[in-house]
């Protein structure tokens, strides 16, 4: 069962990185983190209240509270990186960078969580890791200024970031969700990263803009966070029940969808390279799913 909820979480997760882009053409990325932060809290708390989880919230220990807020802090960190990336590259090179934090994250669980890499495993981890490659390498376009080339390489940085935040949050979010329902665990590690969210719009003055957003922007960017709240409800479920070194790259799945999506919604095309890493990155993907 838990291989469902995996996939349903990497369809929503597509899903989310195309409303988000739509959202952000011309809001501010940190801004609309914060207030699609607004809409994942009310939807999975909301879940909690629905299914009687909340009952649950005196006996979580403070250990379990610590890696839920730990975990929050690096999903914040990630989705700032993430959603700012969105919006100064193109979805089918920001999306694979992202996607990078898999094989980050099944290092990390063989070492902290005794998550064991067999041979075929560790085939099937090549293999997404040079798709991923293959689908950033630049396709060889020339920039027009300095401008472009310095915002070019902005979008590889805020990408690598958000797979470094990405690969911790699933470690610790393994970790914290031992001894939690994961609606809880999920509902308590989203008020973590809208506190954050709102914090960092807040320390950077763009409280006014909020007011400047067009209905259409504010409609996307709440839908991506629908989206992104029943990603979450998914993920967390799985990883409550399965191995995060095969839920974390089931998860990853999710480019397809994007991929998708952004070449009948933007236009997006991927060169014969990236295709070939696509394909690679399924594969790769899909068997770690199966062995």
């Amino acid at each position: 069962m838990w291989l469902l909820y995996a996939v349903a979480s990497a369809f929503f997760a597509g899903v989310t990185s195309i409303l988000a882009k739509i959202g952000i053409r011309k809001t501010d990325s940190t801004v609309a983190t914060a207030l699609r932060t607004v809409v994942v809290l009310i939807f999975s708390w909301s879940i909690v209240f629905l299914t009687g989880s909340q009952s649950q919230i005196p006996a979580l220990d403070k250990d379990t509270v610590l890696f839920l807020i730990l975990s929050g802090l690096a999903t914040g960190a990630s989705w700032l990186c993430y959603f700012r990336a969105l919006q100064i590259g193109e979805i089918n090179k920001v999306v694979p960078i992202d996607k990078s934090s898999t094989v980050l994250t099944i290092l990390l669980a063989f070492l902290f969580l005794g998550e064991t890499v067999s041979l075929p495993k560790g085939a099937a981890v090549g293999a997404i890791a040079a798709g991923i490659f293959l689908m950033i390498e630049p396709k060889g376009e020339t920039l027009e200024s300095a401008g472009e080339s310095k915002k070019g390489a902005g979008w590889i940085l805020y990408g690598a970031g958000s797979a470094v935040f990405a690969s911790l949050t699933a470690i610790l979010g393994k970790i914290g969700i031992t001894g939690v329902e994961s609606n809880l665990g999920t509902a308590i590690r989203t008020s973590v990263v809208l506190i954050m969210a709102w914090m960092m719009v807040l320390i950077t003055g763009k409280t006014r803009e909020i007011s400047e957003i067009s209905r259409k922007e504010l409609l996307f960017i709440s839908l991506s966070g629908i989206a992104t709240g029943a990603s979450w409800l998914c993920y967390y479920r799985a990883l409550q029940e399965g191995p995060a070194s095969v839920v974390a790259p089931v998860d990853k799945l999710s480019v397809l969808v994007t991929v998708l999506f952004s070449y009948f919604i933007f236009g997006e095309k991927l060169s014969r390279k990236a295709a070939a890493g696509l394909v690679l990155l399924t594969i790769g993907t899909v068997a770690m799913a199966l062995l």
